[in-house]
């Protein structure tokens, strides 16, 4: 195909769930792919496989290093050695910005470009179509390349862990939404009325809009102490039904720092007035 006419090949490295359907779909889209996951996983149709990742670095112009944290240095130091100016590496897993720029130090060592690339929806089901966040000194080829096969690449820099740390701010309230939603459920269960909660919380869902998101921030500002009294009476009652309050409890003392936050404010304005009218009263 023409969108991928002048471009050497692509190496996936790593082939869960994430790599294969990326693999798969680039070479769907008339990229030539090439595989590699040390678990052996068949590779996709239309994805090469090689006998290893140092081979399919050194036969390839992009890498895309799918795996984890956990392994997305020691993935990064193997493609490393092979690597030189005509190489783009994109690292997709999901870590911590500094991370991130280890990684990136390690193939600008020799002389490659990095591209730290945030994924941000689940990319089975869509493949090739997973909208990314990408920073790094090869975040415009990065872009370039991938936007040829349809992927909606948003650019945040040329900083690596720029993308990761957007990513992970969001993770905390997205995962953080998940948690609360299973501690709320858990109680639910004990009360007996599951049912109406999950209904309740999916119509809350739905009809999310600016209001509700204002209503949340500046309403908890407002009335930090009378809910912080409400989560303290929450917490109580999920550990009288044996659910552990992890969420209820760092919301209650969330809530209380924004209380103490506030007592400190008020305080200066007060000084501030008092003060005032110390200098009108001279």
């Amino acid at each position: 195909m023409a969108r991928a006419d002048g471009l050497g090949a692509i190496a996936v490295l790593g082939l869960g769930e994430a790599g294969a359907a990326l693999a798969g779909g680039l070479a769907a889209a008339g990229a030539r792919v090439r595989g590699f996951d040390p678990a052996g996983p068949a590779p996709p149709a239309g994805v090469e496989a090689v006998a290893d990742a140092t081979d399919a670095v050194r036969t390839s112009n992009v890498i895309l290093s799918v795996n984890s944290a956990a392994a997305a240095l020691e993935v990064a130091k193997t493609a490393a050695p092979v690597l030189g100016e005509s190489h783009l590496f994109a690292d997709l897993n999901t870590a911590a910005p500094e991370l991130k720029r280890t990684i990136a130090r390690a193939v600008e060592a020799r002389g490659a470009r990095f591209a730290d690339v945030a994924i941000m929806a689940p990319v089975p089901g869509r493949g090739i179509r997973a909208p990314v966040l990408v920073s790094g000194t090869g975040a415009e080829e990065f872009a370039a390349v991938f936007e040829s096969f349809g992927m909606p690449v948003t650019r945040v820099g040329s900083e690596p862990g720029a993308a990761a740390a957007r990513k992970l701010a969001r993770s905390v309230f997205m995962k953080g939404l998940a948690a609360a939603v299973g501690e709320s459920l858990a109680a639910a269960e004990r009360l007996e009325c599951e049912e109406w909660l999950y209904a309740d919380i999916e119509a809350t869902i739905a009809g999310a809009d600016e209001r509700l998101l204002r209503r949340l921030i500046e309403g908890s500002r407002m009335h930090a102490a009378r809910r912080s009294e409400e989560m303290e009476a929450a917490v109580a009652m999920l550990e009288e039904l044996g659910v552990e309050p992890r969420v209820a409890a760092a919301s209650r003392e969330w809530l209380r720092s924004l209380c103490r936050t506030e007592a400190v404010g008020s305080s200066g304005r007060r000084a501030a007035v008092s003060s005032g009218r110390t200098e009108v009263s001279r």
